[in-house]
């Protein structure tokens, strides 16, 4: 875990340090070299609350505005989603923001792009095996027993299974993680297991790799992520990659307790997406 030792010249906004010397670098080059750091953010989980309906996630009333303050100071901002872009862009409240001109939204797991400098989306064609399974998806689904409470998200480039509203949610997740791993497999996908939610969806795609192709290409010289579930560690491993090649970072978990393997990688744990608006907060207060 983080510790909450302020570590900031403004009392009124102090930065907690991390717990890693490793993370204690990545701090500490954005601070002194803010003009390359790559500030990359998950929404679900870590920009907006988990809700039990995800139609119903809503950036935190907070975020934005921290946001706005803070990208003008760095070189850039992506948030980082498995959601498709427009819609994590419309559940964010990102467009037309001033000070949020040069936000991207890396959607699909990097699959497709939004930028705010113009309001676009590009995509790649869909992999095949989505519209496959989104045919089968209901027919397993009826023949495993799944119940009531147990439902499909359409995503576009990949289908979720949530058991959150299931009488008993981790059980029905568990029964379900063998038969959509077949389905999947039988297809070309993958599945990419998150809190209380199963994801079929193209291999390839995952954030680790959509902010390696950022870092890259806005010349990142330090790069901070913050996440919430599984689908981040390729994020985190990411990190640990730029690293290893002389890139400082920082490994920043959005709390909580339904999934505690990015605590423990994590240099830094804040109270889920309220602890983050403040981490975004005292980062652009310290930037002055």
């Amino acid at each position: 875990m983080g510790t909450q030792t302020p570590d900031s010249t403004d009392p009124a906004h102090p930065l907690p340090t991390p717990q890693t010397p490793a993370g204690r670098d990545g701090l500490a080059a954005l601070l002194a070299r803010p003009r390359t750091a790559l500030i990359g953010l998950d929404f679900d989980g870590t920009l907006a609350p988990i809700v039990d309906d995800p139609e119903q996630a809503r950036a935190h009333p907070e975020a934005v505005p921290a946001l706005a303050a803070l990208a003008p100071k760095v070189a850039s901002v992506a948030v980082i989603t498995g959601r498709p872009p427009e819609v994590a862009v419309r559940y964010g409240g990102f467009a037309g923001v001033p000070g949020l001109e040069h936000l991207t939204v890396l959607g699909h797991y990097g699959a497709e792009r939004w930028d705010a400098a113009t309001g676009t989306v590009t995509a790649p064609p869909p992999h095949p095996g989505v519209a496959a399974v989104r045919a089968e998806l209901p027919r397993l689904l009826e023949r495993v027993g799944a119940g009531p409470g147990t439902w499909i998200e359409e995503k576009g480039r990949a289908l979720a299974v949530h058991t959150r509203r299931a009488a008993d949610p981790q059980a029905a997740f568990e029964s379900l993680r063998t038969p959509l791993a077949d389905l999947a497999t039988r297809h070309g996908l993958i599945v990419e297991p998150g809190r209380l939610v199963l994801e079929l969806r193209p291999p390839g795609m995952d954030k680790g790799a959509a902010l390696l192709d950022h870092a890259r290409a806005t010349g990142a010289g330090c790069v901070v992520y913050a996440g919430d579930d599984l689908g981040d560690l390729p994020a985190f491993a990411a990190i640990d990659k730029l690293r290893t090649n002389g890139t400082p970072g920082l490994l920043i978990c959005s709390g909580s307790t339904e999934v505690t393997e990015l605590a423990e990688r994590a240099d830094l744990v804040v109270d889920g997406p309220q602890g983050v608006v403040e981490l975004l907060r005292a980062l652009a207060a310290q930037l002055g």
